[in-house]
This record gives structure tokens, C-alpha cells and sequence, in this order.
């Protein structure tokens, strides 16, 4: 990271974590905050240890953190099953359609399993269409594999419950279809009304357009934000499943590039998308960057219907965050929340780091009892965390007009339920492009539901030419 930054970049991608560290042991939260002090903007990715809670890697507030979702790509396989049902399902490599065959679900004699993981059991796959789920002990490839080994015509992978319904392509030595966890439990369906169970396999090439895109990757890290409750985490989501990507030899010989899904696909999207508006706005700090990124994101799929997860339910903003990266938008966002590089340090005091542990960080000495220390839901953020009890609580953002002169804007607030929001003032008038305003947000309990442990909502500003849009996740304590 060093190297780096005396090199002169102006963006750093950073597809690895280490899991979970406090900032002055996180090298890279320290090397990031000396970027982000020479004004480059560090786009690290999120994790892929979902879709489990408190799971997220690189939680600071000056790194831009990057959560993975589909595309509206899709490699499209259909399984016809003897009864007429239709299985859509993915794959990364083509053959030629398989005609009417046997389906075969083979459980080992071993351990009792349908993973296809170490027998077939009483069952002969040869020529036969083969179900395996997923689990076990190998691999996808391993698999296939040993279906082709035994003479399988082909292969049906199922993901199992935990993945849910989001297809992770792959490469296989044999005709392959990658199906979700639900479309399995249809062919199991299928499978136990008839004694000649038969399906087709179709392979139909590239399809664009799944109106369910983007969905929230499975395996993408989740929050709430450990290191700091007050910040929430992950910032954005962007393209991270079956993305084809440079590989390098030593892995596949004779493969230059590959289809791999994670976040270290999605982190380098968000970094590309952070140097198109660093060329456009040079003059633009990392965190108005972020902020263009985070207010302008999109909460919508293709078909107009809140963003789900891989079991089809809306997304919370612990898997989305803000939302989708949405470039165009995200070049004009109309106001901005600007953090300096010693603003963090109100906010590192504040959540008592020794003296010696700030300097650290930000790599000269502080004295914390001569600083103003701030909680972490204070922070300049362009989006709201807040832990609330029964005693309100209130914050002061500050933002920034990065459009036209002569501009107001007017809130829009969707409360979290069992909260109360109120913003002060209600409308915000700019004179000039560069003027800073600030309102005043304030956070009541209405009711006390014991069953009730966290809300979402937002708060927008919306004015003729622009919607800048900030998250608000509540958990009740």
C-alpha cells in the first residue's frame, strides 16, 4: 500500500481482508487511512463468509466497502422433467443438448448422503442424468468428475439450503447445470411421484435481462458493523457473481480467464467505478466520492421490487447496505457528506482508543483530552446506525451542494417502524455550488415491542434534479 500511494494513484483496490481487527491492529485500516490523507479513495471488499450475521472484514469509515451481488447475465440451462415442469439453471461452459434420459438422485451406501460425494450407492448412472446436492465433502468439479468417471451423461448440481437460489457457475468436464437450493427440492418433488423419472437438458447460450437482478450474493459478508456499531456496513453491493475474470495459468493451464464469484470480483467494479468519477471530478475528496457512490445507489431490481437475498426476501441494509452502485447517477449527486481526514479523529477518541493507539492510526501524536471526541453514529456519515433505547438521540450532518447555484431541497422521511424521525430544518436552500448546509436528525422510540429488535428506513432530500438518499438502520436495545 505504500509503494502505492508515493507511486501517485488515485485508487486503490484491495480485494482481500483479514477478518476482524480493531483499527490499530488492521494494517490495512492504517494503510488506508494514510490514502485516504493523500487523497486516494480505498475500495476494499466486504468478506465471503455470508450470508451469516457480524461477519463483515474492513469496517472502517474512511474504506469504501463492497458487498456482492448478481447480474442480469445469466448462461442458461433448462432441465424439462418428464411431467412437464421446466428448470432454469446456469452453467460456464456449453454442450450439446441432452435428449430424454434417465434422472437419477444415487444415495451412498457409505454415509446415507445424496452429496455424490463418495458412492453412487445401488444406483448406475451410466448414460443416466444425474442429481447431486450440495455439501459433502468435495467440490463441484470433484463431483462432476466422478459422475463422468462412472459414465453420468450429465450432471444436476443443487445448491444446498444455506446458498439458497443464487447459481455460482462453474466449469465441468461433463454437461453441467448449476440449479438453486428450491428448484432441487421440485425435482425431489418430481423425482418421488414416479418410478421413470426422465428429463432433457437444453443449453440456450447467454441470456440478458433476469428481472431479479440484482440479488444479494449468498456468500456476501454481512453486518452489523463490530468495529463500530455506529457506522454501517457494507457501504454499497455491485457485480460479484459469475464474473468472468483474468486467471492465471498456474491455477488451469490453458485458461487466461475464468468465471469466479465474491466479493473480490465486486470490490474491483466499485474501484473502477470510483476512477471514472476521480476523472471527472479531480478536485472531489474520497469521501464525497463514496458519498456520490452511497446517496445515489439504487434499492431497486430490474423489475422495480425492493432488492432481495438468495431466498428471495428483501435485503436488509446489514447485506446492501446503501444499495447498488449506480454510475450515472452517482457522477451528479447533487449534495455530498465530506469527511477530512481529521475529522476521524473526534471519532477515534471517541471510541476510546488509547493516545498512542490513535497516533497509529493516523500516524502522528494525538491527545485525546484536547479533542472534541465524538460516538461513531456522529460522524459525518452518509448513512445512518443508530442503537436506540428509550432515551432520543440526535445527530448533525453536514452536506455539501455539488450541483447548481440557486437549489432547495426538501426532506422525505420513511421512519423505521417503532421510531419516530424528525429532521430540522425541513428544507435546505443552496445559494451557491460549494455551499455547506447542515440539519439537525433526531431518533424517538414510539413503542417498546419486545419482538421487535431492529427497523430500516431513510431519509432523502429531493429536489428538481436530484434524490440523495441516506439508509437508516435501527437496532433496539
Amino acid at each position: 500500500m505504500d509503494a502505492a500511494i508515493d507511486d501517485g494513484v488515485d485508487v486503490l483496490s484491495m480485494s482481500l481482508g483479514g477478518g476482524f481487527a480493531p483499527y490499530p491492529n488492521d494494517v490495512i485500516a492504517i494503510g488506508a487511512y494514510r490514502a485516504m490523507q493523500r487523497g486516494i479513495i480505498v475500495s476494499c471488499s466486504a468478506g465471503n463468509e455470508g450470508p451469516e450475521s457480524e461477519t463483515l472484514t474492513n469496517q472502517a469509515p474512511w474504506i469504501m466497502t463492497v458487498g456482492a451481488s448478481t447480474t442480469d447475465r445469466k448462461i442458461l440451462v433448462t432441465a424439462s422433467l418428464g411431467n412437464g415442469e421446466k428448470i432454469h439453471g446456469e452453467t460456464a461452459k456449453g454442450f450439446h443438448s441432452i435428449k430424454k434420459k434417465k434422472l437419477v438422485h444415487p444415495r451412498s451406501n457409505l454415509t446415507g448422503t445424496t452429496y455424490c460425494d463418495t458412492d453412487f450407492g445401488i444406483d448406475d448412472v451410466r448414460g443416466k442424468i444425474v442429481m447431486c446436492d450440495g455439501g459433502g465433502a468435495k467440490s463441484r468439479t470433484e463431483k462432476a468428475e466422478a459422475v463422468k468417471s462412472a459414465g453420468g451423461a450429465a450432471i444436476i448440481l443443487v445448491n444446498d439450503e444455506s446458498v439458497g437460489d443464487t447459481t455460482m457457475v462453474g466449469v465441468y468436464p461433463l454437461p453441467a447445470i448449476q440449479i438453486g437450493y428450491t428448484d432441487g427440492v421440485k425435482i425431489q418433488a418430481y423425482l418421488n411421484s414416479t418410478s421413470k423419472p426422465k428429463a432433457t437438458i437444453v443449453f440456450k447460450g447467454t441470456v440478458l435481462g433476469d428481472n431479479r437482478a440484482p440479488v444479494v450474493a449468498p456468500f456476501s459478508s454481512r453486518g452489523p458493523n463490530i468495529a463500530s456499531p455506529g457506522i454501517l456496513k457494507p457501504d454499497i453491493i455491485g457485480p460479484g457473481v459469475n464474473i468472468l475474470a483474468a486467471w492465471p495459468n498456474s491455477i488451469f493451464p490453458n485458461t487466461t480467464f475464468y468465471m469466479v464469484s465474491g466479493t473480490s470480483m465486486s470490490c474491483p467494479h466499485l474501484s473502477g467505478v470510483a476512477a471514472l468519477l476521480k476523472s471527472a471530478h479531480p478536485d472531489w475528496s474520497p469521501a464525497v466520492i463514496k458519498s456520490a457512490i452511497m446517496t445515489t445507489a439504487d434499492r431497486t431490481n430490474r423489475a422495480g421490487n425492493p432488492i432481495e437475498n438468495d431466498k428471495m426476501q428483501p435485503a436488509e441494509l446489514f447485506a446492501i447496505g446503501s444499495g447498488h452502485v449506480n454510475p450515472t447517477r452517482a457522477n451528479d449527486p447533487g449534495l455530498v457528506y465530506d469527511i477530512s481526514p481529521d475529522d476521524y479523529i473526534p471519532y477515534l477518541c471517541g471510541m476510546n482508543f488509547t493516545d498512542k493507539e490513535v497516533s497509529v492510526i493516523v500516524q502522528r501524536n494525538v491527545d485525546c483530552s484536547e479533542v472534541n471526541s465524538i460516538i461513531d453514529s456522529q460522524l459525518n456519515y452518509p448513512s445512518f446506525s443508530i442503537i436506540l433505547g428509550s432515551t432520543p438521540q440526535s445527530y448533525t450532518r453536514t452536506v455539501t451542494n455539488v450541483g447548481k447555484a440557486n437549489a432547495s431541497f426538501d426532506v422525505e422521511i420513511v421512519s423505521p417502524d417503532g421510531v419516530i424521525v424528525r429532521v430540522e430544518p425541513e428544507r435546505l436552500w443552496f445559494w451557491e455550488s460549494g455551499e455547506k448546509l447542515s440539519y439537525n436528525v433526531t431518533f424517538t422510540r414510539s413503542a417498546a415491542d419486545g419482538a421487535t429488535k431492529n427497523g430500516e428506513g431513510f431519509i432523502k432530500w429531493n429536489s428538481a434534479d436530484h434524490s440523495v438518499r441516506s439508509p437508516i438502520s435501527v437496532v433496539f436495545v
